[in-house]
């Protein structure tokens, strides 16, 4: 089942058998740690029916036979080239037995209800991404097996609280609040997984890969639903706090920034890198009436735009050379930008800013923009919808008129 908007809360329980749940567990030169996590996956009130050990490249491997229990147990492993757990997510799930999969982080060792508390609204729905709640305590006297939360408590990211707080675990999410996402208590169905290409794994060093991900599926419709019962308790106090954190939090912005055209990110235009809009000529028009209906997009306010010019001019490539594109839009630029745009007619210069800002606000599927006269001029449409239309959702839109499509009217150019 699937539903508009961000409105998990209308999700109908799932009543069929449970779902078939296989666990990432991502690790590096944390044995003790990761046996208290696989004690804990063992234990486990809904069973995985399989629980991945994605080695980072550690001077020793696990032993999966160490890690024995009720639950089958494997490892698979990478060269140590710095910190690539997007990779090593990404090579646990593609050896993770089951229908949805379950990340967690080799030091953070979940309750037993962790793993059903998480997955029971994927399975009602494959759209859901869910994030259960991390909470944090030394468990560095815990024995594999014991209650994490009768370890001595520490605090909890207070930016994580409020942000569930706000948004009311999530359902009231808007643009921007991917960022509530982490991938060290993360669930989603392998559909949706492998439908956003899994982890980017152009992220090396220390975070950024659990929001780019979180980033993509928002911007492809899934559903975000934070999952406060599903407590998994991490040992230590968040990595943000701590002074070595300053340094990684400068290349997770670099690269969030060069990835994610979000303008909360950003902050300023890239249209060369991945741009915010991607934006196509749909006109019977050809040679300078076409590059005059270019300039018209080019010249728009919100700059974050960048054009594919229809083949076959080699002077229209001459003329636009370095600012648009004559190559068909790569997967990556789809899943990323966050709309398309097809002209039909030359647009004034703040059409594009006026019309993004309708479909961001109202999380619409689409935005036709009109004339003075009624004669349409161009179609905005956003990722959101298109993502899970793919998959067989139902259009997003909160504010919805012939589901999710409104009309605006702008000024002649």
């Amino acid at each position: 089942m699937t539903v508009s908007g961000n409105r998990w809360d209308l999700l109908v329980p799932h009543a069929g058998p449970p779902p078939r749940v296989g666990v990432v567990v991502c690790h590096y030169r944390q044995p003790d740690a990761l046996a208290r996590t696989v004690a804990a996956l063992h234990r486990q009130t809904l069973r995985p029916v399989s629980v991945v050990v994605a080695d980072d490249g550690s001077p020793e491997p696990p032993d999966a036979a160490a890690l024995a229990g009720p639950v089958p147990v494997s490892v698979v492993t990478q060269p140590d080239r710095g910190f690539r757990a997007a990779a090593a997510r990404n090579r646990g799930a593609a050896a993770a037995d089951g229908d949805v999969l379950v990340f967690l982080d080799a030091d953070t060792v979940p309750e037993p209800g962790f793993v059903a508390a998480l997955t029971a609204r994927i399975a009602a729905c494959p759209d859901v991404l869910a994030v259960g709640r991390r909470r944090h305590a030394d468990l560095s006297g815990s024995a594999p097996g014991a209650d994490p939360a009768a370890a001595p408590r520490l605090p909890e990211p207070v930016w994580l609280a409020d942000g569930y707080r706000r948004t009311r675990d999530l359902l009231d999410a808007g643009p921007g609040d991917w960022r509530l996402v982490i991938s060290a208590v993360l669930g989603m169905h392998r559909r949706l997984f492998d439908d956003l290409g899994g982890f980017d794994e152009r992220y090396v060093g220390y975070g950024g890969e659990d929001w780019d991900l979180a980033y993509r599926a928002w911007n492809n419709g899934a559903l975000l639903v934070h999952e406060p019962a599903a407590v998994a308790w991490h040992d230590g106090p968040d990595w943000a706090g701590r002074p070595e954190a300053a340094e990684g939090k400068e290349g997770e912005r670099m690269r969030l920034g060069a990835l994610v055209p979000d303008p909360g990110v950003r902050r300023v235009p890239l249209p060369g890198a991945v741009p915010d809009v991607l934006a196509e000529v749909d006109a019977p028009v050809d040679g300078w009436a076409l590059a005059e209906l270019v300039h018209t997009v080019l010249r728009q306010t919100h700059r974050d735009v960048r054009v594919r010019l229809p083949g076959g001019d080699p002077r229209l490539d001459d003329l636009f050379r370095g600012v648009a594109d004559s190559e068909v839009w790569s997967t990556d630029r789809l899943c990323r930008a966050r709309a398309r745009l097809r002209v039909c007619a030359p647009l004034p210069p703040d059409a594009l800013a006026r019309a993004m800002d309708l479909l961001t606000a109202h999380d619409l599927g689409r935005v036709e923009l009109t004339g003075p006269d009624g004669r349409l001029l161009a179609v905005l449409g956003a990722t959101r919808a298109a993502g899970r239309a793919r998959r067989g959702g139902t259009p997003v839109g909160a504010v919805e008129d012939r589901e999710g499509v409104v009309s605006l009217r702008v000024a002649s150019p």
